[in-house]
C-alpha cells in the first residue's frame, strides 16, 4: 500500500460510525457517500475544489445525467478498473441502466477486499468488497497528492 493510500484510508476510517444524513459532510454528526469523500478531501488536501450543488436522492436519474461521474473526473485522477489499490475512490452503478450514484474508498484489496462508505440506514461503515459490490464498480479514481 502506498503511503498516500494509507493516509486516505486512515482518514476515511475516522469517519466510521458517522450517521447517514443526505447532503451532509460532518464527521461524527452526519454524512452521505459524497459528503464522506468531501470530508476526506478537506482533511487531506484542504478546501474543497468546488461547492457541491444541492442534489436529490435519485442523483439525476430521471435525466440520465452522470453528474457524480463528471465531478469525479474533474477532481480525482482516473485509474484503470483493474489496477486496484488501497485509498482508491470507487464509483458504483447501483442498478443496470441507472446513473452511477454511490461512492466509497477502497480499504483492503484482494481476496479480503473492503471499502469505507456512507450507506443509507447504516451510516459510515467498512464493508466487504464482495462480488455483488465489485460488479457495480464503473470507475476507479485516486485522490490527488496535492491540489493543482
Amino acid at each position: 500500500m502506498s503511503g498516500h493510500g494509507k493516509v486516505v484510508i486512515a482518514v476515511a476510517r475516522q469517519w466510521i460510525g458517522t450517521p447517514y444524513v443526505h447532503q451532509a459532510s460532518s464527521k461524527g454528526a452526519g454524512t452521505d457517500c459524497l459528503g464522506l469523500l468531501r470530508g476526506v478531501w478537506r482533511d487531506i488536501l484542504g478546501s474543497e475544489p468546488e461547492k457541491a450543488p444541492a442534489y436529490s436522492m435519485d442523483w439525476s436519474e430521471p435525466q440520465g445525467e452522470e453528474r457524480l461521474w463528471d465531478a469525479a473526473m474533474r477532481h480525482f485522477l482516473k485509474k484503470p478498473l483493474d489496477t486496484e489499490a488501497s485509498g482508491d475512490v470507487l464509483l458504483f452503478r447501483m442498478r443496470s441502466g441507472g446513473v452511477a450514484k454511490h461512492l466509497g474508498i477502497a480499504a483492503n484489496v484482494g481476496v479480503s477486499g473492503s471499502f469505507v462508505h456512507a450507506y443509507s440506514g447504516h451510516g459510515v461503515v467498512e464493508s466487504p468488497l464482495s462480488a455483488p459490490w465489485r460488479r457495480r464498480i464503473v470507475a476507479r479514481f485516486q485522490f490527488p497528492k496535492e491540489i493543482n
